[in-house]
């Protein structure tokens, strides 16, 4: 893994790289390839996320969310990233680091979604891994948390390979495209063993 930028918390580190992806911070630059790939992927994802607002894809909705974007990095409460093949620079997904809390607790929520084109090819196990070091390193957070519906197996075999340790089960935790679903909650602890995150083939 490699960090294109500066790595300290109160400068821009948003573009990291790992062995086959390459993480970095949303930019106006890739509107266009967003908004397409979300829309290709709108059946695939609609199941797993909140209901999207009719103007969720246009471009006025994506420059507001650049403003929060940057707001949420000034604020350290929010870190978000696009997920691009380190190999060829395609988008393929995103992840948020999000609700940061410092103080005694010290600890993220992780939130992810991976376009249709590319789920099952292990993006996502690898732009996880990637990111661990950034939240326990540089962001120098104990614990990250993450939530996912009982019947994501994708999702949950992304956790489980990454080191996530399941807690508990949450009922009417969110509402996922119109009904609250139940989720199971994970959570990963800075200094758990590299043992603790097998290599295997496949995942998300």
């Amino acid at each position: 893994m490699a960090f294109l930028r500066s790595t300290r918390p109160e400068d821009d580190f948003e573009v990291i790289r790992g062995r086959t992806v390459l993480l970095r911070q949303p930019a106006a630059g890739d509107y266009s390839e967003w908004a397409e790939l979300r829309a290709r992927s709108r059946s695939h994802l609609t199941p797993w996320e909140p209901s999207w607002a009719p103007d969720d894809l246009s471009r006025s909705m994506y420059r507001r969310r650049l403003r929060a974007y940057a707001k949420d990095i000034r604020d350290d409460t929010s870190y978000p990233y696009f997920i691009f093949d380190a190999s060829f620079g395609t988008l393929v997904g995103g992840m948020t680091l999000s609700n940061v809390r410092r103080g005694s607790a010290q600890t993220a929520s992780l939130g992810y979604w991976m376009g249709a084109p590319y789920a099952g090819r292990g993006y996502m196990r690898e732009a996880v891994s990637t990111l661990l070091p950034v939240v326990f390193g540089t962001l120098r957070l104990h614990r990250i948390e993450a939530a996912t519906m009982v019947n994501n197996a994708a999702s949950i075999r992304v956790l489980e390979v990454c080191g996530f340790e399941r807690e508990g089960l949450a009922r009417a935790y969110l509402k996922i495209n119109g009904r609250w679903e139940d989720h199971l909650l994970y959570a990963r602890v800075a200094g758990a063993p590299l043992s603790a995150v097998p290599r295997q083939g496949g995942g998300t």
